[in-house]
């Protein structure tokens, strides 16, 4: 059976499990989309017509980060490139394994600087600072070695983006062969003897301390039950709440962006950091205090020693290890230790809250509401805005993977189109997007892709007149402000334009029966919320 380049790749997909991609078609992916029309050489791959292309990029990064697989965006050369390129860059940064598929002109003009359509002179190198690997076949017989390539190393390496460039000549070159998926290899696994010096330095410690990110993800039993037995407070970057349940009595969740949960860290003997590159971006302060006796588990041999040296560096997947962890302290009794420690991780709660901002104040308010009425496996998609903010400490994650706050990368308007990707790859579990009124304006027209696909997705949209973030950090370095007051537009009557629903949240009450009815509604509900209403007050 022959078929196009462009048809057997996207067959190969549906092979390596994709079952979803995200983009928008162009007259240089033509070839592609003969492979996702259902035809004969077609593998079974549903396509999402996303608005932008950056909008596509950030609904196969929502699919990763709700799902831990591969999400997949199909995208023309030049533009659909540069547009995708920031979802690349904050799946580099949070460790997703996203794939990146798109044309190219023609192979024999690459590098040359012709002028020909779409032209960026080698398309790779846009891309290459932002994946674990970019790739242009030259042939159609590279792709099945390429895409082999990416696959195992979403499969066995930390799991960073991968971008594959398909020329337009050798999308339409004839394929003969009957492309089949390569077996992909495991990870790496923690050897025994450093599990066993692991468990020593941790019982031997008087103040034990475990922080986890999101590389921990898949550990979140055996972690609880290590830091039940060490009787060890246990902190999570954003990326990690929900591992060990946030409201766990042992657990300073997403904490450490505040300086009451660092100021308890420095007090630890021993630290513990799984899955975690101890990242600025989650604490914002250049370097936490950690003492040198630190133990760090990963994947990524490169993080070992890298900003935080680690005393003991155990080089692996943080599942095994953790449960191998677990077996190593079989019959230790941290409970005496605990019963402190879960006094100090109450007192340390106590200060955060009778620290907080007046915006803070609210934010934590509605916060709570929405805990006590969303469904507890719900997926909250959050943009990089202030209500966000507070919930990465505020806001208790239920499971793993449930709560999206792109911290690293930071960009802003991922979190409807986050959204709309978790949602395809979850359809089972609530999806409730989070962002500020001046983010929500980078993607704002994908509520037209979320109505078209009838998602029943809240969308809180919190009103504070713009960049709010920026306006503050202006006023308290005595800046005069300057491009952060812009006018927005009414958010009701822009979702019913996109055929949506859309209500202005000024009671309790109509939050809560908004929100309640947008999760059995056949189409998106934007409910927005405006800072210093009296109900946020109260």
């Amino acid at each position: 059976m022959s078929m196009t380049c462009g048809e057997a790749t996207m067959r190969l997909l549906a092979r390596y499990g994709v079952n979803t991609v995200f983009g928008i078609p162009g007259v240089h992916t033509l070839d592609m989309c003969r492979g996702l029309t259902g035809g004969a050489n077609s593998g079974a791959i549903t396509h999402v017509q996303a608005r932008n292309e950056q909008g596509a990029g950030f609904m196969a990064e929502g699919w990763c980060r709700a799902t831990g697989e591969v999400g997949v965006a199909v995208v023309i050369s030049g533009p659909g490139v540069t547009n995708a390129a920031t979802a690349l860059g904050q799946c580099y940064a949070d460790s997703l394994p996203m794939l990146l598929i798109s044309a190219e002109p023609d192979s024999h003009t690459i590098g040359k600087g012709w002028g020909v359509l779409h032209e960026i002179t080698e398309q790779k190198k846009v891309t290459e600072p932002l994946t674990a690997l970019s790739a242009t076949a030259y042939c159609a017989a590279d792709v099945p070695e390429l895409l082999a390539q990416m696959f195992s190393i979403f499969a066995s390496e930390r799991p960073r983006p991968c971008h594959l460039s398909l020329p337009l000549d050798v999308q339409a070159q004839i394929v003969e062969e009957d492309w089949q998926p390569v077996t992909l290899p495991a990870r790496s696994v923690a050897a025994p003897g450093q599990i066993t010096a692991a468990a020593n330095m941790l019982t031997s410690a008087k103040r034990p301390l475990i922080m986890i990110g999101g590389g921990a993800a898949q550990a979140g039993a055996d972690l609880t039950a290590v830091v039940e037995k060490l009787g060890a407070v246990v902190v999570s970057s954003t990326a990690g709440k929900g591992i060990v349940v946030d409201d766990h009595p042992l657990h300073m969740a997403g904490g450490t962006v505040r300086a009451e949960v660092r100021d308890y860290m420095a007090q630890a003997d021993c630290v513990l950091a799984v899955g975690t590159e101890l990242a600025e971006t989650d604490s914002f302060v250049e370097r936490m205090e950690i003492t040198d006796n630190l133990i760090r588990v990963d994947i990524d041999a490169s993080k070992i020693n890298d900003f935080y040296p680690a005393k003991l560096g155990v080089i692996g997947d943080a599942a095994p290890a953790m449960a191998a962890l677990c077996a190593a302290l079989q019959g230790y009794d941290g409970s005496t230790r605990r019963i402190e420690a879960e006094k100090e991780v109450q007192q340390v709660w106590n200060a955060i809250l009778a620290s907080l901002s007046p915006s803070e104040v609210q934010h934590a308010r509605l916060l709570r509401i929405l805990r006590q009425i969303a469904p507890e496996d719900t997926v909250f998609s959050g943009d990089a805005c202030q209500l966000v903010y507070t919930g990465a400490f505020a806001f208790p994650a239920a499971a793993p993977r449930s709560w999206f706050y792109p911290a690293g990368f930071c960009a802003l308007g991922n979190a409807l189109p986050n959204g709309i990707g978790a949602k395809l790859a979850r359809p089972e579990v609530p999806v409730v997007v989070l962002a500020g009124d001046g983010g929500v304006m980078f993607t704002i027209q994908e509520l037209v892709t979320a109505a078209e696909l009838k998602l029943p997705m809240p969308i809180i949209l919190w009103e504070n007149g713009g960049l709010k973030q920026i306006q503050d950090d202006m006023d308290t370095r005595d800046i005069k402000r300057v491009g952060v007051e812009g006018i927005n537009p009414d958010f009701v009557a822009l979702a019913k334009a996109c055929h949506c629903n859309g209500v202005a949240a000024r009671s309790e009450n109509e939050f809560r029966m908004a929100f309640t009815d947008a999760l059995r509604a056949d189409r998106p509900t934007v409910i927005t919320v405006r800072e210093g209403e009296e109900w946020l007050l109260a």
